[in-house]
């Protein structure tokens, strides 16, 4: 499969991250406790650390497997400790939050299947150096509500919204909104994928971003062989249908970061093919709200699996983590600068 053109190519790319103060790192080496990871997520707290989640076990989907987590600090990664274990079944997808104004959040998934599985929720008053119980996000649901892999978003408005799939029957993406800073949540609808414009079963794992506000847009996984799109003019009550964007998708997972600036940063596989290769992985940006993308650079090129990427804020610029093939899980610090 021939590479994607990109401006930049990882070595070159790190070489100037490190250049403006940026780092990149393994958040544990092989000494790891636990045979495979994947799905990571990563939050900035109010004291400058970075938190950074991901699940662990023998396999994906076996029930050893739980939720953890590893604190940056002091220019280092602590040794991983496992944050969650609800009960003896596979546990998935955790994603890693903060409000300014009540703390951190941790969600994640439990559950023998994907199809059946429940969203919990713990919270941190201290910028997660302790947590409370495990609680199921919304009593007795089966399917999943909240996040399902990417971030939330605090919109304009100053609600919660919360990028959330199900797989019950067939692939379904819709909007969680919290008022009450995740007390309770409000549904909204499917939305609509034509299999005519799209193939496949549908989207799953949407990822959001607001801009202006009130206009929250969506880039989602496919089975089609490219990432879909929706939009919402209000707060994300309801969407549009999905259509197909410019850019690839292989059946993979994604994440994108709306910027103070208007620049919209994504990380994805440009794979344009239904369960294709996971690699590489690559930063593209967008000065139009979504509408075109450059790929900025590529952070992984070799053969292998890199994906499942997770971006946020941070206070020099932007924090990325991905799966590095099913053993660790890799973590770029982007300055803003290394972008342009």
């Amino acid at each position: 499969m021939p590479i994607p053109p990109a401006r930049r190519q990882p070595e070159e790319f790190e070489r100037e991250v490190a250049a403006r103060g940026g780092r990149v790192d393994f958040v544990f080496e092989d000494d790891r406790p636990f045979a495979q990871c994947h799905a990571s997520t990563v939050v900035e707290v109010g004291n400058g650390d970075l938190l950074c989640a991901w699940f662990g076990g023998t396999a994906e989907k076996d029930p050893d497997v739980g939720i953890w987590l590893s604190r940056f600090h002091d220019g280092r990664w602590a040794a991983p400790v496992e944050v969650a274990k609800v009960k003896e079944m596979a546990h998935w997808n955790p994603v890693l939050f903060r409000d300014p104004e009540r703390g951190v959040s941790l969600f994640f998934k439990v559950g023998p299947d994907v199809p059946t599985w429940q969203t919990y929720w713990m919270t941190s008053t201290d910028e997660g150096a302790t947590w409370s119980e495990p609680r199921e996000l919304v009593p007795g649901d089966v399917g999943g509500r909240g996040p399902v892999k990417n971030k939330p978003i605090i919109l304009a408005d100053g609600a919660w919204l919360a990028p959330a799939s199900t797989e019950l029957d067939g692939w379904k993406p819709f909007a969680d909104r919290s008022e009450d800073g995740g007390v309770s949540w409000a549904r909204s609808a499917d939305f609509a994928i034509d299999p005519a414009t799209i193939p496949g079963i549908g989207g799953i794992q949407p990822t959001f971003w607001e801009a202006p506000p009130g206009h929250v847009h969506a880039l989602l996984r496919t089975a089609g062989g490219v990432i879909g799109r929706a939009d919402s003019t209000d707060s994300g009550r309801t969407w549009s249908a999905v259509r197909p964007s410019e850019l690839p998708n292989n059946n993979s997972g994604l994440d994108a970061l709306g910027l103070a600036d208007g620049r919209v940063v994504l990380i994805y596989n440009p794979v344009s093919a239904n369960w294709g290769a996971r690699t590489p992985l690559t930063l593209a940006v967008s000065r139009d709200n979504g509408a075109t993308w450059e790929n900025a650079a590529h952070l992984e090129t070799e053969q292998g699996e890199y994906s499942y990427p997770a971006i946020v804020a941070g206070d020099q610029g932007i924090v990325v983590t991905y799966t590095w093939k099913r053993e660790r899980v890799r973590c770029w610090q982007i300055p803003l600068g290394a972008l342009d």
